[in-house]
């Protein structure tokens, strides 16, 4: 009402365009905000940010991609021996696999021994991550819903085993931003293996299209066009200007588009990338024990390759990257995928990123960094502790083991049991959307409380369902 009388209703598109300069506005407040010419943006609304105080600030996955075997890696089972080459159906209730070829029981090929003053047992196949027993917390009794590696990474990644929902590195970067305006929230290391599923995994969904994972290689350059190619600052800075006006007049036009404001914020931030990042992967400057101790010397291309990652993954964390993932180098055979040749195809993955593991944990506690950076060891699931065929293994999405380290978890420890045979958990269950909500908890975030409002619904990572791990918690 104005002045005594009604004021026509504004249609639909008049509000969306009188609207688009404040959706640009926001934008724009913020990029100023971070250079220091206006005032700070307000303080996040409950659905993000911290709800609590955090134990730790960043997180490293090393994502194990195929599915490690827990009773050759971190789960112990000395009856596989007895009945080594026994039909398992006469032992055991065996349940549908993934390829239905069901062999004979198979005891590990490799020994187990204790370690640490915790007498964690972990396999002869990680003699370097052995040595950093103490700062384990080994969880022995993971499940997941879906045996098949397409539906189980989503599920690992997304909190769900369909296309198409936020990663929950877009999740951690939506929440928490990152503590580097140079960078990315979210990165991905590519060691050479996008997991099945391809991108999907590192997506950012229904979030904004600014959350979703940047994928870095090891390498320079670690992404395509990171040099200015302009004979300028200046001049490069006026084309950036340009798209930023013409960018804008369409979303004035249009009223609005996530994919539109999400382009502006990536210029800047790639703009300011371009100074960051290549110094970030220039690891000349790092000492030689620093890299001999990574493994950068080791005579097997695979290891130098994840030992460059894990590297990286040190200095990002170092410069405030909130959530770094990392995939695994191509070892010439199928990730950790071994339904055949189980001996070689684990033996060639631990030997590519066991010394590279255990040098980043040990960088990150000299450096004052692990306290503060929470490390996760995970594939999406296990497998059977009979064979497939005569050597391999086949999926197993009933009992499995993760570990974690650093960021607030208790270490040279052991949370959950499989069966006496490695097969099923039973005891300390922990489904992946517990773990989900255990990662945000440690990064002060409730589960239930970081939402976005997408379809109608409140949507989280880890939908309707979720615990906090407490027992491992410091």
């Amino acid at each position: 009402m104005h002045c005594g009388r009604f004021s026509r209703p504004l249609t639909r598109r008049e509000m969306l365009l009188r609207c688009a300069n404040g959706f640009g506005a926001v934008a724009l407040a913020a990029l100023l905000a971070e250079d220091g010419r206006a005032a700070p943006v307000a303080e996040p609304s409950a659905t993000r940010g911290r709800h609590h105080a955090a134990k730790a600030r960043n997180v490293i996955f090393l994502y194990m991609d195929g599915g490690p075997s827990q009773v050759d890696t971190f789960d112990h089972k000395p009856l596989l021996a007895k009945y080594h080459g026994k039909d398992p159906h006469t032992v055991f209730k065996v349940e549908p696999t993934q390829f239905n070829n069901v062999g004979r029981v198979m005891a590990s090929p490799w020994k187990f021994a204790q370690h640490g003053q915790s007498g964690l047992w972990v396999s002869e196949l990680f003699p370097h991550v052995a040595g950093c027993a103490d700062d384990l917390c080994v969880v022995r009794s993971m499940v997941s819903n879906f045996p098949e590696h397409t539906s189980a990474n989503y599920f690992l990644h997304t909190g769900s085993g369909v296309q198409g929902r936020p990663s929950m590195g877009a999740w951690v970067s939506y929440g928490l931003g990152s503590e580097n305006r140079n960078l990315p929230g979210f990165l991905v290391l590519n060691g050479g293996l996008i997991p099945p599923g391809g991108l999907d995994n590192f997506n950012s969904g229904f979030l904004p299209a600014a959350y979703q994972g940047s994928l870095f290689r090891p390498a320079d350059p670690p992404v395509a066009n990171i040099r200015r190619r302009e004979p300028t600052d200046r001049h490069q800075r006026n084309k950036l200007d340009l798209l930023r006006q013409l960018d804008r007049g369409v979303s004035e036009r249009a009223g609005g588009i996530d994919e539109i404001e999400s382009a502006i914020a990536n210029y800047e931030t790639a703009y300011r990338m371009q100074a960051a990042v290549p110094e970030l992967v220039d690891i000349k400057g790092e000492s030689a024990a620093t890299k001999k101790l990574y493994g950068l010397d080791v005579p097997y291309e695979p290891t130098q390759s994840y030992a460059a990652q894990c590297l990286i993954a040190r200095r990002l964390v170092e410069r405030g990257a909130r959530f770094v993932e990392l995939t695994c180098p191509n070892v010439g055979a199928d990730r950790w995928d071994q339904h055949g040749g189980l001996r070689r195809g684990h033996e060639n993955n631990a030997r590519a990123v066991d010394q590279p593991i255990a040098a980043l944990l040990k960088d990150l506690k000299v450096r004052g960094l692990l306290d503060a950076t929470l490390v996760v060891w995970a594939g999406e699931f296990g497998r059977t502790p009979f064979a497939q065929g005569s050597d391999g293994r086949d999926h197993n999405q009933f009992g499995f083991s993760i570990w974690l380290a650093g960021g607030g978890v208790k270490g040279g420890m052991v949370h959950g049991e499989t069966d006496e045979w490695g097969y099923k958990v039973v005891k300390g269950k922990v489904e992946i959307h517990d773990l989900h909500a255990t990662m945000l908890h440690l990064l002060g975030v409730d589960h239930k409380r970081q939402t976005f409002r997408f379809g109608g619904r409140d949507m989280r990572l880890t939908d309707v369902h979720g615990e906090v791990v407490n027992e491992v918690l410091a």
